[in-house]
């Protein structure tokens, strides 16, 4: 491999167990939104519209279908002789037993080696899990511009949702002075996005330092940016004002689909010019039965509607039988919503059958309701 200017690492192999069911045999980035993409598809497609040449797709909880998905780089335009998309897995190695990753930071120190080998001048570290267009290469020119160790994405959130993430508080420069893990009472309202550029030199001398602490999470909010500051490197936050979700939770995926339908939805899937890639689908055109009423819906390919289908994303080959209603719902790729079947405000996972004449959600309900499993009649 030939050295280049910035290589990307895609953490995706967590568990992703808030969504229950749907990551049961299912990694979390390989699960399905927007009708028939995956979540992968947005870091990888952000990072083919960037210009990136080389990812590394780093891999371990239910990788075989994640695994396969993403050796496919032609998918995302990222199959060039001078890179492609790697999939790291944990594996053994001379001086050491197989070993899972033990923490974000761990992931990208047990592939070194790779990284050594193609010898970036910098590193671009990316969640797996989260819904956005990002230039990545804009945020690498502010890196070079501030002539930062570290530059992390930031998105302003209400000081309510401040609790909830890693806040980074900054001076009037936007120069990180101070890192809060999901603090009780927020100092800013800069969330950090998990989206790092760090300069590789001085990364991987942390990377090893950190791997020698036994007292280490291993991980990147935990250890290794503190590290930094405690250090007085150069950290500088980078504020992205676009759209962006992490939907590590049935009510938060929900959402994410239900943005799409918006009029003028913030998240453009047919933007021409920020394309999102995904794998080809083998389905046939979709079909809308005489009968049927369809009002403010996302319909993907190979879908079959004979009954009704009201504000709600409908998957790659689903079928809505006749007297179906299937209401502000998520219908996954291959389910089938039986004749006289009533869905409302649910998530209904890949390739599940609602039998005919069964009920399932509430119109009146908080919550989202997740139909992964077979359903009673």
């Amino acid at each position: 491999m030939r050295a280049n200017s910035m290589v990307a690492m895609i953490l995706a192999g967590g568990r992703g167990s808030r969504l229950y069911d749907l990551t049961k045999k299912v990694a979390k980035p390989a699960v399905h939104f927007g009708g028939k993409y995956r979540i992968i598809d947005f870091p990888l497609s952000n990072c083919a519209n960037s210009d990136i040449q080389t990812v590394g797709v780093l891999t371990q909880y239910e990788s075989v279908l994640l695994n396969s998905y993403v050796a496919r780089d032609h998918y995302w335009g990222l199959d060039t002789n001078d890179g492609g998309v790697y999939v790291l897995t944990p594996r053994e190695r001379d001086d050491t037993n197989l070993e899972v990753y033990r923490g974000t930071a761990d992931a990208i120190t047990a592939n070194i080696d790779f990284l050594d080998n193609i010898n970036p001048e910098y590193v671009l570290i990316l969640s797996g899990d989260h819904i956005y267009k990002m230039n990545y290469d804009k945020m690498l020119a502010y890196h070079k511009q501030m002539n930062a160790d570290a530059t992390i994405a930031v998105r302003e959130v209400s000081l309510k949702e401040a609790t909830r993430f890693g806040i980074m508080n900054t001076d009037k420069n936007d120069m990180i002075v101070e890192f809060e893990e999901k603090p009780a009472h927020p100092k800013s309202n800069l969330a950090s996005m998990g989206i790092y550029i760090f300069t590789y030199k001085t990364l991987r001398k942390y990377l090893v330092a950190d791997a020698k602490n036994p007292d280490s999470n291993h991980d990147f909010g935990k250890d290794i940016i503190p590290a930094y500051l405690n250090d007085k490197r150069k950290l500088t936050a980078y504020r992205f004002r676009g759209y962006w979700k992490d939907v590590g939770t049935v009510d938060s995926l929900w959402e994410a689909n239900m943005d799409l339908l918006q009029d003028n939805a913030e998240l453009d899937l047919g933007d021409p010019t920020w394309k999102i890639y995904t794998e080809d689908v083998n389905a046939l055109p979709q079909f809308i039965g005489e009968n049927a009423k369809v009002e403010h819906c996302y319909v993907t390919q190979g879908s079959v509607i004979e009954g009704s289908a009201i504000n709600s994303m409908i998957g790659t080959n689903v079928y809505i039988g006749k007297g179906a209603k299937v209401v502000d719902s998520v219908i996954q790729p291959g389910a089938k919503i039986g004749e006289g079947a009533t869905v409302t405000r649910c998530i209904v996972a890949d390739d599940v059958e609602v039998p005919a004449g069964a009920t399932c959600g509430s119109k009146n309900s908080n919550e989202i309701q997740l139909v992964a499993g077979k359903v009673s009649e």
